[in-house]
């Protein structure tokens, strides 16, 4: 496990929305309608999957402060 103390577990909701969404996109580009639901699906059978196989996912918490002009984190 990665020595950052600001990580925390993922919710199952967000793995699964997070999968859906990379198996709906292309990058900026949308896959057909049908592509959706059966993301969503998909989705939702890897999160049960991975939960029954022991997986803890952790994430970052969100970092709202905008980037500056050249793409760096303001420090304000």
């Amino acid at each position: 496990m990665p020595d950052d103390p600001k990580l925390t577990p993922a919710t199952s909701a967000e793995i699964a929305a997070s999968l859906a969404f990379a198996l709906r996109y292309d990058g900026r580009r949308q896959h057909r309608r049908a592509d959706a639901l059966m993301a969503e699906i998909v989705a939702d059978h890897l999160v049960k999957h991975l939960e029954r196989s022991g997986f803890v996912l952790m994430k970052r918490p969100v970092d709202y402060r905008a980037p500056d002009f050249y793409g760096r984190q303001s420090d304000q």
